[in-house]
Formats: C-alpha cells, sequence, structure tokens
C-alpha cells in the first residue's frame, strides 16, 4: 500500500511555535485539499534527562527536567518528508528534537 501522507508529531517550546509554523508554511506541510497551513497545536508536558555529553537547551546534564511544550500535529506529503524534516530542525531549539513521524492512510475524508 502506497502511503502518499504522513502526520509529524512535533514538541517543542511554547516561544518556538512561531517560527515552527512559518517553516511549516515555507514547505507546504500542512496543504489539504483547498486549505494550507492546516495544524493543530495543544499543551502537553514534557519529561527528559540529559545525559553525559549532552548540551541541552532546557536542562541539566544528569537531572530529570520537566517543563510545558506544545505538541503540533501536522500533515505532510511524504515525499517531502525529508525537506520538512529539514525545515523543522532548522527552527528547533533542542539538540535532539522529538518528532514522530507516522503514515496515514488517508487524509481530509
Amino acid at each position: 500500500m502506497d502511503l502518499p501522507y504522513c502526520k509529524l508529531e512535533i514538541f517543542l517550546p511554547e516561544s518556538h511555535f512561531s517560527q515552527l509554523r512559518q517553516a511549516l508554511i515555507q514547505v507546504d506541510a500542512g496543504h489539504i485539499g483547498n486549505y494550507d497551513s492546516c495544524l493543530s497545536y495543544s499543551p502537553v508536558t514534557s519529561c527528559w534527562r540529559p545525559l553525559a555529553g549532552a548540551t541541552p537547551y532546557l536542562g541539566q546534564e544528569g537531572q530529570l527536567c520537566t517543563q510545558p511544550e506544545l505538541k503540533v500535529e501536522v500533515t505532510c506529503l511524504t515525499e517531502n518528508l525529508d525537506r520538512t524534516l529539514a525545515a523543522i530542525k532548522a527552527v528547533h531549539p533542542y539538540e535532539e528534537p522529538v518528532i514522530n513521524v507516522i503514515p496515514l492512510c488517508r487524509v481530509g475524508l
């Protein structure tokens, strides 16, 4: 089965949401039918512990960090995935951003 679309789940600080939204628009992520710029976001609480050698944007090496973030969900064409991921990473502040890529069977139906 060919899956032409995927959904991205992106976790980041709210302070970087505007930059992310612009980056997604520039690569045409969130284009569904006669609409573009389609995405959703919701507040979440995330936790992580930076390990030895990490250079965290938030938190300190060896200590558990818990922070409010946004979970941003957007659809993109699978053929544009690499370009979309590069655009996200260019504006994301984290050393290791959490970006989940989920194949979709259908979009907008």
